[in-house]
């Protein structure tokens, strides 16, 4: 094909379909730039100055509405996945029940590599470790009072806000258990078990150091914590 039949050619495509050009970026930008070699390099064109800001700018555009689509689909996840968190904490029918799910299906639910319900009783001293495995299972670990409170502060003064995101830098395997050894966030759940009842926590651990931090919002977990404890007094009655 010669360079005249050749360029009918691509005169017939563009006039046929002329907004595929307009919307293909890349023909657009070498269009711009031969126009802009053909009028030489002392020649300031305005419009291709406006042109490459306003490509900027629906880059920059374009950029942000990724970033608002992909925020959208992972709170509509972590929102799903809390449900069925609430969902599974509502289904055990006695207390046994409860305590299996705690064990196991709780964390997987809720994509941790640890959840365990650290509970206070007046029966154990600070820094004891007792081993009540064969009776609460591994998904409950038993605290002296006040140790609750100390380990959600961790030495920081101030009111304790109803769930702590952070990460974790010290072994805790009475927190954690065989999980241990590669947490490295973590999320604290204050719990209030009612009048009469000693405080406790329920602690969510990662292995996953962007999971949980303090920067993150905790709405979804806060309402968990509390539909949690609800469901935990029940038990304690």
């Amino acid at each position: 094909m010669n360079e005249q039949n050749k360029t009918k050619a691509i005169r017939e495509q563009i006039l046929s379909d002329p907004v595929a050009v307009l919307e293909d970026r890349d023909v657009m930008a070498a269009l711009i730039a031969a126009d802009g070699n053909g009028r030489g390099g002392n020649v300031v064109d305005l419009r291709s100055i406006a042109l490459d800001r306003l490509g900027a700018r629906l880059e920059r555009l374009e950029d942000t509405h990724r970033h608002v689509i992909a925020a959208a689909y992972d709170n509509l996840a972590s929102t799903n996945q809390i449900h069925r968190a609430v969902l599974a904490v509502l289904e055990p029918l006695n207390f046994a029940e409860f305590l299996s799910l705690l064990e196991t299906e709780l964390a997987q639910i809720l994509h941790v590599a640890s959840a365990r319900l650290c509970l206070e009783s007046p029966a154990v001293t600070e820094g004891d470790t007792p081993d009540l495995e064969s009776e609460f299972g591994q998904g409950v670990s038993f605290f002296a009072p006040g140790e609750v409170a100390a380990y959600i502060a961790q030495g920081r003064e101030g009111i304790q806000r109803p769930v702590t995101l952070r990460q974790v830098t010290s072994r805790q395997e009475r927190v954690f258990g065989e999980a241990a050894d590669y947490v490295v966030s973590e999320a604290v759940l204050k719990l209030d078990l009612g009048q009469g009842n000693l405080p406790a926590m329920l602690v969510l651990g990662s292995d996953q150091i962007a999971q949980f931090t303090p920067e993150k919002g905790a709405d979804l977990l806060v309402f968990f914590g509390s539909a949690f404890e609800r469901v935990l007094r029940r038990w304690l009655r």
